[in-house]
């Protein structure tokens, strides 16, 4: 009989992410800092549809928008727009080769930004839309790093050959 997947550790992958979002950097490298937890949001769902999808996306957005004090739903609906897209082209962004997927989730976060963007604009907060572009740019370099990272934690839930 088959075990079942353990996937406890890739909801501490996205903890870890939100807590890497919260951590106070210096003013000078605020600006660099990557959307950790959507880059790692997109890893899951590409990767367990079946298990990480829209409501952990809402759920996440929703927690993000508390913890920066943005407007409610502000993050909850940029993620889920991009997690619609990756659950919907999941099996195809697969089996991309490395250079093609980097530039897919390049895709996504500059979509994942512009809705911020466009979303803050609605509500009259004027802010600069260049200073958003430099994480987004920086996530998308961090992209193989990170999908090996959560490469190796996939692989050692599923084959379940050590302890975490």
């Amino acid at each position: 009989m088959a075990r079942a997947t353990r996937f406890w550790p890739a909801l501490v992958t996205l903890a870890a992410a939100v807590a890497f979002e919260i951590m106070p950097l210096p003013e000078m490298l605020q600006t660099l800092r990557p959307p950790l937890p959507a880059m790692v949001l997109l890893y899951w769902v590409m990767m367990w549809p079946e298990r990480f999808g829209l409501l952990t996306a809402f759920i996440l957005g929703i927690v993000l928008d508390i913890l920066h004090g943005q407007l409610l739903g502000q993050n909850a609906l940029a993620l889920c727009m991009v997690t619609y897209t990756m659950v919907r082209f999941h099996l195809q962004i697969r089996i991309f080769p490395l250079w093609q997927m980097t530039m897919t989730v390049f895709a996504l976060l500059t979509l994942m930004t512009a809705l911020q963007f466009v979303v803050e604009g609605m509500a009259g907060f004027g802010t600069i839309g260049l200073r958003r572009w430099p994480a987004v740019i920086f996530g998308t370099l961090l992209w193989q790093p990170v999908m090996a990272l959560l490469d190796r934690v996939r692989e050692q839930c599923e084959t379940h050959t050590s302890n975490f």
